[in-house]
């Protein structure tokens, strides 16, 4: 009896605990320059990043809040950086251990990639790549307080 009993525990743990794994990227990064935070949160089953911080918030001006200036969209350029989404749909992949399928946004260049993300202890490696991960650029975060 206590065998069975011990046998349902583990059976209905896991999917807590694949959910503790899944959700442990949420929370704030320092982008490997350390001049932007990003605010890592879930939404339904994905997993999606906003811009919450940055060293050099406004422009030359010193007024005017820093804009998307390089998108490749001319419509976009206008929106602030401040609060844009620059990691979307990232879906938990359990048996790698890994963040997959989701699109990452370069607000330096105004270009998106393809992205995949893993989390090795206090830091989040962020493969960019075009085409096949084998032909991108990691860049690694570390989370802040």
């Amino acid at each position: 009896m206590k065998a069975f009993i011990a046998a349902i525990f583990l059976l209905t743990a896991i999917p807590f605990a694949a959910k503790a794994q899944a959700d442990a990227v949420n929370g704030v990064w320092l982008n490997e320059e350390k001049d932007a935070k990003v605010q890592i949160y879930k939404n339904g089953n994905q997993y999606f990043g906003k811009l919450i911080w940055m060293a050099r918030p406004l422009e030359d001006d010193g007024k005017t809040p820093r804009r998307d200036a390089k998108n490749t969209n001319s419509s976009l350029r206008s929106r602030p950086l401040q609060g844009l989404v620059i990691l979307t749909g990232f879906e938990y992949d359990a048996d790698d251990k890994e963040w997959e399928d989701g699109k990452i946004y370069d607000p330096k260049s105004g270009k998106t990639y393809s992205s995949k993300m893993k989390l090795k202890g206090n830091t989040l490696e962020i493969r960019g790549y075009v085409g096949a991960p084998m032909f991108g650029r990691t860049t690694t975060w570390t989370r802040s307080e």
